[in-house]
């Protein structure tokens, strides 16, 4: 079970949405698909559930591929566009049974139904229109109508959007217990998100891959340096800074007589800068080291 895209190019008239974009996502990852706004994210998850064709290169989803075998495709995958698609006159339950008819189960579909009902968390609410519900269920809707089959993929685009502190959590959890057996490959903006929930990490932007690795090594790519925010009692000229204070790299005024610091080691060197700063009768009113965080990360690759 698994998702192998092989040199994906789409072109769009005389705009290349993605160029040569090749991964591969096994069982039981939960990957999360970053970039920022037209990238190429949601054009390449419509040609991995054959929505939209590539102009060039090649996608296999589970032993399939999406030109010769594309409704097996869509048997395995479960997708919830980034707008949730929903019948808002029907009820919950029925909107289930008549997608679960779509898919055509028709061995025990009332207790399938029931499963996802449970699964997803709305027992309470199964009996209520959808136009009833508030966002947050709405999305559990949306994820229970593209497991109802039992895909082995699930995709989901920008799934918690608009949601609640507490919907956030429920429905983080949620992704979280079916990727233990599923594969499930998310897009999103927030960059706490993919920390929560993704193991896998993978950034596009203008259409090509500029980072794919696990979270945790992702998060260690920029740990041979190190940031620190400084403000002074008065304005220095940045390259007495630079002169003075060993293996800095760049350092930038911020206005109001503070500065970003770059160096080039993992050391930390807020000693050197509190005895540099006594040294030449200047206060500390401010310091801190800025974590490399994925959003500073998601920020440095993407801005090139």
């Amino acid at each position: 079970m698994s998702i192998n895209v092989e040199n994906i190019t789409k072109v769009y008239g005389t705009q290349k949405a993605l160029d040569q974009v090749s991964f591969s996502i096994k069982e039981g990852e939960i990957v999360g698909l970053l970039g920022p706004n037209g990238a190429g994210k949601s054009t390449l998850m419509k040609i991995i559930t054959c929505f939209i064709p590539p102009t060039s290169g090649n996608v296999n989803v589970c032993g399939y591929n999406i030109f010769d075998n594309p409704l097996d495709i869509r048997k395995n995958i479960g997708y919830l566009p980034e707008h949730n698609p929903l019948y808002l006159e029907m009820y919950v339950r029925e909107f289930l049974i008549f997608v679960a008819g779509i898919y055509g189960i028709k061995n025990n579909t009332k207790q399938r139904v029931e499963e996802i009902i449970e699964l997803t968390g709305l027992t309470k609410e199964a009996n209520k229109k959808i136009g009833q519900l508030s966002k947050g269920y709405r999305q559990r809707v949306g994820i229970a109508q593209a497991l109802i089959h039992d895909p082995k993929v699930l995709i989901l685009d920008e799934p918690t959007t608009g949601l609640d502190p507490n919907q956030l959590e429920e429905i983080r959890q949620l992704i979280k217990k079916v990727g233990e057996t599923k594969i499930v490959m998310l897009s999103t903006h927030i960059m706490q998100e993919v920390e929560a929930i993704c193991s896998r990490v993978i950034i596009i932007n203008s259409g090509k891959i500029v980072a794919d690795d696990k979270t945790e090594n992702l998060q260690s790519l920029q740990n041979n340096s190190n940031q620190y925010f400084v403000e002074f009692n008065k304005e220095i000229n940045t390259a007495l800074i630079k002169q003075h204070l060993k293996d800095i790299t760049n350092v930038i005024y911020n206005g109001k007589n503070s500065y970003t610091i770059t160096t080039k080691t993992n050391n930390d060197i807020r000693e050197n800068i509190f005895k540099w700063a006594v040294d030449n009768n200047l206060m500390v009113l401010t310091i801190r080291k800025n974590e490399n965080n994925l959003e500073k990360i998601f920020h440095d690759l993407t801005s090139k």
